[in-house]
C-alpha cells in the first residue's frame, strides 16, 4: 500500500489525488493527512522539508513533491497516460509549471496573512504575489488548455489552481475570466475527481 502525506486543502494534494483517481490508483493509495507546523509529525522525518504531497513506497522510500509523484503514477499505470510523449509533453509540463507557480504565489499570500500580523504585513510582497497569479491567470484566459481525448498533468495543475483560488480568494478571479471558469465547468464535468477532491473553507 502506499502512502500519501497531505492535507484537504493543500492545491498540489489535490494534483496528486485526481491523478490517482484518473489512472485507476487510488485503491492502492492510504491517504494520511499531515500537519506541516508540527515538528513531531513523521512527515518531517519522511521528507527532509516537511513539505507536502509526500508519497511512501511500501519499502519507506518517499518520493516528492507532486510533479514527481505525478511522474511516478504515470510510471506505474504503463507511461503516456497523464504525461505525453515527444514535443507535446514540453508543452504540458510548461503549462504544469504555469499552474503551479499560481498556486505557490497564491499560498505566499494565504501564508502571510496565516503567520505574520496584520501590522507587520508586507504589502510590497503581496502585490509582487498577487501579480504572478494575474499575469499567470491572464496568459491561462488568452489561450484555456484544450481538453482533447486525454487529460494530462497541465489540466489537472490548472483545475487545482483555480480551485484553490476559489478555496482561499473566494473566486474572486472569475469575475475577470469568463473563458477560464467556462473551461473549469467542462473540466469538472469530464472529471468527477475534480469535485470529489474538493475541500471546504
Amino acid at each position: 500500500m502506499l502512502t500519501l502525506r497531505s492535507s484537504p486543502a493543500s492545491p498540489f494534494g489535490r494534483k496528486v489525488k485526481i491523478a490517482a483517481y484518473l489512472l485507476g490508483l487510488m485503491d492502492r493509495i492510504e491517504v494520511v493527512n499531515a500537519d506541516t507546523t508540527d515538528p513531531n509529525d513523521s512527515l518531517r522525518r519522511q521528507n527532509p522539508l516537511g513539505k507536502i504531497p509526500t508519497l511512501v513506497l511500501e519499502d519507506g522510500t518517499t518520493l516528492y513533491d507532486s510533479r514527481v509523484i505525478l511522474e511516478y503514477f504515470d510510471h506505474l499505470a504503463g507511461g503516456g497516460r497523464i504525461l505525453p510523449n515527444g514535443a507535446e509533453r514540453f508543452t504540458v509540463l510548461a503549462r504544469q509549471a504555469l499552474a503551479d507557480g499560481i498556486m505557490d504565489a497564491a499560498l505566499l499570500q494565504v501564508y502571510e496573512g496565516r503567520y505574520r500580523p496584520a501590522e507587520k504585513h508586507e504589502e510590497k510582497w503581496l502585490a509582487l504575489q498577487a501579480g504572478k497569479v494575474e499575469r499567470g491567470l491572464a496568459a491561462l484566459e488568452a489561450a484555456p488548455p484544450a481538453l482533447g481525448e486525454r487529460i494530462n498533468v497541465g489540466h489537472i495543475a490548472v483545475a487545482c489552481a483555480l480551485g484553490y483560488l476559489d478555496l482561499r480568494f473566494a473566486g474572486r478571479w472569475r469575475a475577470d475570466h469568463p473563458k477560464l471558469v467556462a473551461w473549469l465547468d467542462t473540466f469538472a464535468a469530464r472529471v468527477p475527481a475534480f469535485e470529489k477532491t474538493k475541500a471546504t473553507p
